[in-house]
């Protein structure tokens, strides 16, 4: 059995689907990132960098319990665990690696910026939400083009790249991106949507889901000085 704690963002949502695509054995902890969850001392000896996803898996690989923070190194973990969605041939291992960092490294960060400046930050600074929108349609520029080349992020098989960007991908109204203009990325993100695993991963916790008009007091958990204090 796997504790999942989470909280319906795309980060979340990458552990979710990954679980429901293996058919992993699992118990989900809302963890509500508005009031402050994060912070509890019991989540934070899982994450000590207090951001969902962790998990706590009871039978680790010397059959001892082992706990893991960091939704990429989750992945790569429960493939590995279940030898799917990351290849053991070399190549193609390295390949689906580097689309992963591209996601972790670029994607997530950047469109989390983009959403943070246009819809969340109270001040509207024009150069911050036009310079992440830029960068937004960059990557899914990036996207496209590699897209044209293959059916997915790392060649012709669905991996842990692909359950790693895609919730954040599917997003783009949310960033003013025409998913029209990069129409090999239209085509993998309903393909990817329509996955039956996909459909379940993305309804672990949806009625947890925030309408993005916090209050004061989540505000300030989630953008103010709590995040900043020594915890």
């Amino acid at each position: 059995m796997i504790d999942v704690y989470s909280w319906p963002t795309p980060n979340g949502r990458k552990i979710h689907i990954m679980l429901e695509e293996t058919g992993l054995d699992y118990m989900v902890h809302a963890v509500n990132i508005g009031k402050g969850d994060q912070f509890k001392p019991d989540f934070m000896k899982l994450s000590p960098n207090h951001r969902i996803p962790a998990i706590l898996d009871h039978d680790g690989p010397d059959g001892k319990p082992i706990g893991l923070f960091e939704s990429g190194a989750i992945l790569i973990y429960l493939a590995d665990k279940t030898g799917r969605f990351l290849p053991e041939e070399p190549r193609a291992k390295y390949e689906t690696l580097q689309w992963l960092m591209f996601q972790m490294g670029g994607v997530g960060p950047m469109f989390g910026q983009s959403n943070h400046f246009s819809h969340y930050a109270v001040d509207k600074i024009p150069y911050a939400i036009d310079r992440y929108h830029n960068e937004c349609k960059r990557l899914y520029g990036v996207m496209d083009k590699r897209l044209g080349e293959a059916e997915y992020l790392a060649g012709d098989g669905y991996t842990i790249a692909d359950i790693a960007t895609h919730p954040w991908a599917q997003g783009f109204e949310r960033r003013d991106v025409d998913i029209t203009e990069y129409p090999n990325v239209k085509r993998w993100i309903e393909v990817i949507h329509e996955r039956p695993a996909v459909i379940r991963g993305n309804e672990v916790l949806a009625n947890e889901r925030s309408s993005g008009n916090f209050t004061a007091e989540e505000r300030e958990v989630l953008f103010g000085k709590t995040q900043f204090e020594k915890h």
